[in-house]
């Protein structure tokens, strides 16, 4: 699957391919991504997610509006503390699975929203 945005901004999840994320000429098995960067990511499993885990994505100058939180092959909802957590930064959070997540991003980048995401693996 090819999702490509010529209008948008940053990196881009171009195609999902070996089990992971196509970047550039790159494949993530899970990713931190900003409109400036991405990087793998080895996330603990999601019920141990803390701040600490994100603080790549949360430290982002300006804050992102909100975090795409893709959980893997299926939605599954975050700790509400650490919800609560990312909310107390002003910071909003979408939990959605992560093929949802990472063409909501190819989207929303190119409509210039100002926004982080993390990837579960696939």
């Amino acid at each position: 699957m090819r999702m490509d945005r010529s209008d948008a901004l940053g990196p881009i999840v171009s195609g999902f391919s070996g089990g992971g994320y196509r970047i550039d000429d790159n494949v993530y098995r899970a990713l931190l991504i900003t409109p400036v960067r991405a990087d793998g990511w080895e996330p603990p499993v999601l019920d141990a997610l803390a701040l600490d885990d994100l603080a790549p994505i949360l430290d982002l100058t300006p804050a992102p509006e909100f975090i795409l939180l893709g959980t893997g092959t299926a939605l599954v909802r975050p700790a509400p503390a650490l919800i609560a957590a990312i909310e107390a930064r002003g910071i909003g959070v979408e939990a959605m699975d992560s093929r949802a997540a990472a063409r909501a991003w190819a989207v929303l980048r190119g409509e210039g929203r100002w926004i982080a995401g993390a990837l579960y693996p696939l």
